[in-house]
């Protein structure tokens, strides 16, 4: 049986990044497989209107680890969306994702659950927890001799944030210098699209 994961990407046609490392590699299942799972996967399909506004919903869910009552909430609560790709971009979990203190999004949910992340200073446990503009994001210093986190140091140094984030290589430690651009994103997902699901 293929991973969950790798058919979810398959199936949605994109890379998620749910497989860490893996989905910047040539072992990547986008890369050796880019077509449907399933005994018809490389026929050619064609896709309703629903059946884009479903996808485009599911990119969203997996991508962010969200269920349906969170997705429904976030559309509620944001009509733009620059609002609500902001508060997407400035979830805790995808902060520690983006910092590098992750090498995927699940991961960065089960350091933040586990009690592994501070923001200021102080213990946070819920992914969803929303970074603002100055806040500080860093590594419980009992967790940091962790496995989890051998080498950080070195990728620290090799690694740049999206603009809208910083890391100080020596603290170990990331910031958020200013709101989400999402003229500057390239996700893997159309905002507007989920938009129109909701809607209906």
């Amino acid at each position: 049986m293929k991973p969950l994961k790798e058919k979810k990407e398959r199936a949605l046609g994109t890379r998620l990044f749910l497989k860490a490392d893996r989905c910047n590699s040539p072992k990547c299942v986008m890369v050796r497989r880019p077509f449907r799972p399933g005994q018809h996967g490389q026929k050619r399909h064609t896709v309703s209107e629903f059946g884009k506004q479903l996808q485009e919903k599911q990119k969203i869910q997996f991508l962010y680890g969200l269920n349906n009552r969170q997705m429904m909430n976030l559309f509620r609560a944001y009509r733009e969306k620059g609002k609500i790709l902001q508060a997407l971009e400035h979830r805790l979990d995808r902060v520690v994702f983006l910092i590098g203190f992750a090498d995927s999004p699940r991961i960065a949910r089960q350091l933040i659950s586990h009690g592994h992340i501070m923001v200021n200073g102080r213990k946070v446990t819920i992914p969803s927890f929303r970074f603002s503009v100055g806040d500080t994001v860093s590594i419980r210093p009992e967790s940091k001799k962790l496995k989890l986190f051998e080498g950080l140091n070195d990728k620290f140094k090799k690694y740049t944030p999206p603009a809208w984030l910083a890391i100080d290589a020596q603290k170990l430690e990331g910031k958020c210098v200013r709101e989400f651009d999402m003229a500057e994103a390239q996700l893997p997902f159309d905002v507007s699209v989920v938009g129109e699901f909701y809607a209906r």
